[in-house]
């Protein structure tokens, strides 16, 4: 009797080692990679222009082919990595990714620079975001939310470090050489530790990857939700979509513009910058925090929660007028900012399961990136025609308010397993 209840619990005993803790390990190293060398654009702006002397406009539109196509080829890499798996894509991507930083070392007109940076970088940054998240999201379920934004903060951390990579490389060597170590980098480090990502194991075939094996004779979660035909008819699929355009309205709209913005208030240019990297350092925090929290009180609770942070940093933005008040602004933009970024992906899985994830996901991340490719420009117009932000960022306060009401009335049906179901 002794040895048969012994045997149990040995069984029921979860092991100590998870490889799903390797996923988040290797996911978080290939967006801080990725994501960081994209935010390493701005780094070679200057370079690049003193060299051919083209405009701002005409350079910067790269970038914004880069984010569109990052967006829209995020939804056929979402399916493929729903079909094929993760290592695939993002070995291609890696590989696409890389191949464009290296031909950005030969451009010599303006046109290769929207084929090298904006078409090939943008469609191998595609195959990172989406699928990562996705991938994550399968391996977990009671902890989904901090893993994601473990996952989810490597993008912070490239936003760190990696312009600062990029500012010692062309300081010693020059931009074309610099653009041929990122790439080279790119293509080593993301084709590698691609290598290292597997599929999350299913309910209906235990091993001993899982934290808590299942017991057998349960449904497979992996299978189980809508499909994207499905979910499209759903409308909380289009609340979503809704949320994470006018959320990224915002977003790009900082981006792009807050330092200009400080400056033209008389901040110098150098303090400005740092108005940047407040925000990045914040949603780092941000990410795990909001993470942990949507696992407590649920990913559509966190999501309320931005919502009202991102509202009222904006109104008080409209009336920061000091470094102390863009510093605080700052602070709740970065807070909201990780955790939008960390509990997006795990709310997608909250309201259509794991069927169609990575397609679904890559649906939204498109509105996701539509919605900033928009907010950069319209912001820039209101600017022009107006000759301050306040009105930009009065608009972004009614997208974020909007975004709150449309989270509210937010429904998540499906209900997660039971924390035994399937462990990372």
């Amino acid at each position: 009797m002794h040895n048969r209840k012994l045997g149990t619990s040995n069984q029921e005993k979860a092991p100590r080692f998870s490889y799903g803790y390797a996923i988040v390990l290797v996911s978080f190293f290939i967006l801080m990679i990725s994501w960081g060398s994209i935010y390493s654009f701005g780094v070679f702006f200057k370079p690049v222009l003193t060299e051919f002397g083209w405009s701002r406009a005409a350079t910067s539109g790269a970038q914004s082919l880069n984010l569109v196509l990052n967006g829209g080829f995020g939804i056929l890499a979402g399916r493929l990595s729903d079909r094929f798996g993760t290592r695939p894509v993002l070995t291609a991507c890696g590989l696409l990714l890389g191949l464009g930083y290296l031909l950005m070392s030969t451009v010599g007109s303006i046109w290769q620079i929207y084929f090298f940076y904006g078409v090939l970088v943008g469609i191998g940054m595609s195959g990172t975001f989406v699928p990562l998240m996705s991938t994550t999201a399968r391996w977990f379920i009671s902890r989904r939310g901090l893993t994601s934004g473990i996952v989810a903060s490597g993008i912070g951390v490239g936003m760190i470090m990696m312009p600062i990579v990029a500012n010692l490389l062309i300081a010693n060597f020059n931009w074309r050489t610099s653009y041929l170590i990122l790439g080279a980098i790119a293509i080593v480090l993301i084709s590698t530790l691609a290598q290292f990502l597997r599929p999350a194991p299913s309910q209906s075939s235990p091993t001993a990857g899982l934290d808590n094996p299942m017991p057998s004779g349960r449904p497979n979660i992996q299978v189980q939700g809508h499909s994207f035909a499905e979910a499209s008819h759903i409308p909380q699929f289009w609340i979503i979509i809704a949320m994470s355009f006018f959320f990224v309205f915002g977003q790009q709209t900082v981006t792009v513009h807050i330092v200009a913005h400080a400056t033209d208030i008389g901040i110098s240019a150098i303090v400005a910058t740092t108005i940047l990297s407040v925000i990045g350092l914040v949603s780092i925090g941000g990410k795990v925090v909001m993470g942990i929290m949507g696992d407590r009180i649920g990913n559509r609770s966190v999501m309320i929660i931005v919502f009202v942070l991102i509202s009222l940093g904006f109104l008080w933005l409209v009336f920061a007028g000091e470094l102390w008040r863009l510093y605080l602004f700052a602070a709740i933009f970065g807070l909201s900012y990780g955790g939008f970024a960390t509990v997006q992906s795990p709310l997608v899985a909250d309201c259509f399961g794991l069927k169609a994830h990575g397609v679904l996901f890559g649906v939204i991340s498109f509105a996701t990136s539509s919605g900033g490719a928009v907010g950069s420009l319209v912001a820039g117009r209101i600017f022009d025609i107006s000759g301050n932000y306040q009105w930009a960022f009065i608009l972004c306060a009614i997208l974020g308010t909007a975004s709150l009401i449309l989270s509210i009335s937010l429904k998540v049906e499906r209900k997660r397993p039971p924390a035994s179901a399937i462990e990372g």
